[in-house]
C-alpha cells in the first residue's frame, strides 16, 4: 500500500568508422486552414490528401540555424539522414529515412536502417554502385551533413548507421526546455482538426464501469492530440433518441402528471426509474402500446412529449457532468438527437448514388467482405445506429471539416464501425487508400474484469456504478493517509485533495497502462500499491523529486536562468536521453492511438531517475546546480505526462 504518503501543494554489432558532426535542423508546423460550411444535402466527395507523419519539412534551408529548437529529436535525426540519402542515391526519389531509437547500451542513441532496403532496390535495377548493404551504410554515413546534434557515427552489421548524440547538444536542448517550457517539446502532427468521440452513455441510465475505459482512453487521446497542436472536437455521442424514450415518457406521465415539478429528487434513482419503465413495457401490453405511440408523438414534435424528453435528458446530463467533473474530463455533447434532422438527406444522397437497396422491407447497403448488410432504414421506417453514425460521419467531414475522426468504444462494436467506414469510402466521403486523410479510426478496448475473471459486477450481479467505484478509490486512499497519521500534520483539505488525486489517478493509470485491446482485471489493492508500475509509485516519485529541490534551498527558477546543465555521468546521460525522447513518444502514442506507450515511457523515466539519484549525489555535490536542473527537467516531463493521462500530480510526501 501507500508506504509513503503524499499531499498536494501548488507547483512550485561492430563500429569501425567514426565521424563527428555539428549542426541542427528544424521542423515547422503548417498554418491552420479556414473552415467552411456545406449544406446537409450537398453530399460532396471529400478530397484525399496524404496524412503524413513522416520526417519531411519544407526545404533544406529550414534546418539551418536556431540550433536550440529541439522539438522531436527523432525527426531531427531523420531530417539529417534525409539529406544524406538524397546525396547518396540522388536518382532515387522520395526515399524516406528509416530512423529508430537504439536500445540503451547498444552502439548508439539512434539508428538509420535504410541500407538493406536500398541495396535490394538498387540491385533489382541492375546497379553495381555498391557491393553490399554495409557499403550503402558507409556511404550514408559519409554523406551526413555537419550538425551539432551528432557526436559520432558508426556502421554496424548489414549497414545499420548508428548515431551518438552530442552530450553538449543534449544538455543545451534540455536547458532550453527548462527556460522556454515543456510545450516547446510538443510534437507537430500534420493534421489540424480531429474529432474524438468517446464516453457516450445512454440517457436515463447511470454511468457504470463499462463507461470507464471509453471515458479515460478518449480523454487521454484528446489531451495528447491537443498538446500536439491539433484542434480537437471532444464529442459525447450520448444515446438521447430512440424507442426507449416512449416508455420513459409514459412512465413519467403516470408518476408525475405535472412534469414541470419533476427533478432528480422526485425521480430518485434514475437507473431504478429506467428499470421500472422497462418492466411496465415488457409486462403491460396497454402500456407498451401507449409507449410506442409516445415515440411517434415525440418524433412528431408534440410539445408535451418534447418537454418530458428534455426533462429526462437534463436530469441525466447533470449526473453525467458530476462524474466528468470528478475525472476532470471535458466533453461537448452532440447526441443522437442532434443528427436526427440530417438523416433523411444523407440517406437520400446515398440512395441517389445507388448504394441503398430494398431488402426484406428494410433499406440496406450491401458491402463486400461482410455477410450481413448495413441496415440504414428499418422495415418499420425507423432509423437505427447505422443511420445516425453515417450521418454523424457525414456531418463531421462536411460541416465540421475534420481530418481525423476517432471513435472510442469497446471491441464489440468493431464490425459495426468497419461497415460504416466501408460505406463512407464507397460513397466517396473517405479515401480508399491507407494513410490518406480525411480518415477514420475505431479505438477498440477490452473488458474490465473482476478477480474471478468475469465481467466486473457487484455481488448482486449488477454492473458497478462508476460513481461508486470512484468513491471507493478515494475512500481507500484517504484511509491509508489517515492510518499513517497524516491527518495530524495536514489540513483536511490537503488530505481530501491528496486522496482524490491518488485514488482517481490509480484508477485511470491501471486502465491506461494496459494495451487497450486487452481485458484487464480491476483490483484496488494492486492499483493503490506504491511499488511497481502504478500511479501511486509514479506520484510518489514526482513528489520525491520536488522534495529534493525544496531541500536544496535553491531557487530553481533562478537556476534555470543562470545555471549550466551537463550530462557527464553515464546515469545523467541515460536520464537526459530519455527526457529528450518525450516528444517522439507522445507522437507515437498519438499516431497509434495507444496511451500505454506514454505510460511505459513515464514508468521508465521514473526508473531512470531512481538510478540517477542512487548513483549521483545531488545536494552538496560539486555538480549540485546541474543535477538540480536535471531533477527539475524530470519533474516537468513527469507533470506533462500526468496531465496527458488526466492524473493530478502531488508535490509533497
Amino acid at each position: 500500500m501507500l508506504c509513503s504518503s503524499i499531499a498536494l501543494l501548488l507547483p512550485p554489432a561492430s563500429s569501425p568508422s567514426l565521424l563527428s558532426f555539428r549542426r541542427l535542423s528544424r521542423l515547422r508546423s503548417p498554418p491552420l486552414p479556414a473552415a467552411g460550411k456545406l449544406s446537409p444535402t450537398g453530399l460532396l466527395r471529400v478530397s484525399s490528401r496524404t496524412l503524413a507523419f513522416s520526417a519531411r519539412t519544407e526545404s533544406i534551408s529550414t534546418m539551418a540555424n536556431d540550433e536550440e529548437n529541439v522539438g522531436n529529436v527523432k525527426r531531427l535525426i531523420a531530417k539529417v539522414f534525409e539529406l544524406s540519402l538524397q546525396a547518396t542515391v540522388p536518382d532515387e526519389a522520395d526515399v524516406e529515412p528509416i530512423v529508430a531509437a537504439s536500445t540503451v547500451g547498444r552502439f548508439g542513441d539512434y539508428q538509420c536502417n535504410n541500407a538493406m532496403g536500398l541495396f535490394s532496390k538498387l540491385k533489382g535495377k541492375g546497379s553495381g554502385q555498391f557491393k553490399g548493404p554495409p557499403a550503402v551504410g558507409q556511404a550514408i554515413m559519409k554523406n551526413l551533413p555537419q550538425t551539432e546534434m551528432i557526436e559520432s557515427c558508426s556502421v554496424a552489421g548489414p549497414g545499420f548507421v548508428n548515431v551518438v548524440l552530442s552530450n553538449k547538444w543534449m544538455s543545451k536542448s534540455i536547458q532550453k526546455m527548462l527556460r522556454d517550457g515543456i510545450d516547446t517539446w510538443a510534437p507537430k502532427l500534420s493534421i489540424k482538426r480531429a474529432v474524438v468521440d468517446f464516453s457516450s452513455p445512454n440517457i436515463a441510465k447511470e454511468m457504470h464501469v463499462g463507461h470507464l475505459r471509453s471515458t479515460i482512453i478518449g480523454d487521454t487521446i484528446a489531451r495528447m492530440l491537443e498538446f500536439s497542436h491539433v484542434d480537437v472536437l471532444r464529442r459525447n455521442h450520448v444515446g438521447d433518441w430512440g424507442t426507449q424514450f416512449g416508455m420513459l415518457i409514459e412512465h413519467l406521465f403516470e408518476k408525475f402528471p405535472n412534469i414541470e415539478a419533476v427533478n432528480e429528487t422526485a425521480i430518485g434513482d434514475l437507473q431504478a426509474f429506467y428499470k421500472a419503465s422497462k418492466q411496465r413495457f415488457d409486462d403491460d401490453s396497454e402500456f407498451k402500446e401507449r409507449a410506442q405511440k409516445a415515440v411517434v408523438r415525440l418524433q412528431g414534435g408534440e410539445k408535451r412529449y418534447r418537454d418530458a424528453w428534455a426533462q429526462i435528458c437534463a436530469i441525466s446530463r447533470r449526473e453525467f457532468d458530476s462524474v466528468y467533473g470528478r475525472l476532470k474530463v471535458e466533453l461537448e455533447e452532440k447526441g443522437e438527437s442532434f443528427y436526427n434532422p440530417f438523416i433523411p438527406s444523407v440517406i437520400e444522397g446515398l440512395t441517389n448514388q445507388g448504394l441503398v437497396e430494398e431488402s426484406e422491407g428494410a433499406r440496406v447497403i450491401f458491402l463486400e467482405g461482410f455477410n450481413i448488410p448495413l441496415i440504414v432504414v428499418k422495415s418499420d421506417g425507423g432509423y437505427n445506429y447505422a443511420s445516425t453514425d453515417l450521418t454523424a460521419l457525414w456531418y463531421r467531414l462536411n460541416e465540421e471539416k475534420v481530418e481525423w475522426i476517432i471513435y472510442v468504444t469497446d471491441v464489440g462494436q468493431q464490425q459495426h464501425f468497419e461497415m460504416v467506414f466501408k460505406a463512407a469510402k464507397i460513397a466517396g466521403w473517405l479515401p480508399t487508400e491507407a494513410n490518406k486523410y480525411p480518415r477514420t479510426s475505431h479505438v477498440g478496448f477490452g473488458l474490465v474484469l473482476g478477480e474471478d475473471g468475469k465481467r466486473f459486477r457487484t455481488r448482486s450481479t449488477e454492473v458497478v456504478r462508476l460513481v461508486d467505484l470512484l468513491d471507493e478509490a478515494k475512500s481507500r486512499s484517504k484511509a491509508v493517509l489517515e492510518e499513517r497519521e497524516k491527518d495530524k500534520d495536514w489540513t483536511k483539505e490537503e488530505i481530501d485533495q491528496t486522496a482524490e488525486a491518488v485514488g482517481y489517478g490509480a484508477v485511470k493509470y491501471a486502465d491506461l497502462k494496459n494495451n487497450r485491446l486487452t481485458n484487464y482485471t480491476f483490483n484496488f489493492d494492486q492499483m493503490l500499491n506504491d511499488k511497481g508500475n502504478t500511479a501511486v509509485y509514479l506520484l510518489y516519485a514526482h513528489a520525491r523529486i520536488c522534495s529534493i529541490i525544496r531541500k536544496s534551498g535553491k531557487d530553481v527558477e533562478e537556476l534555470k536562468k543562470t545555471g549550466i546543465l551537463s550530462l557527464e555521468h553515464q546515469d545523467e546521460r541515460v536520464l537526459g536521453l530519455h527526457l529528450l525522447r518525450f516528444s517522439e513518444i507522445v507522437e507515437e502514442a498519438c499516431t497509434n492511438l495507444l496511451p500505454n506507450i506514454l505510460c511505459e515511457y513515464l514508468y521508465n523515466l521514473s526508473e531512470n531517475f531512481s538510478k540517477f539519484y542512487s548513483n549521483c549525489q545531488v545536494i552538496g555535490s560539486a555538480e549540485e546546480t546541474s543535477r538540480l536542473l536535471l531533477c527539475e527537467a524530470t519533474a516537468m516531463v513527469m507533470r506533462k505526462c500526468f496531465f496527458l493521462l488526466g492524473i493530478t500530480p502531488v508535490y509533497k510526501i
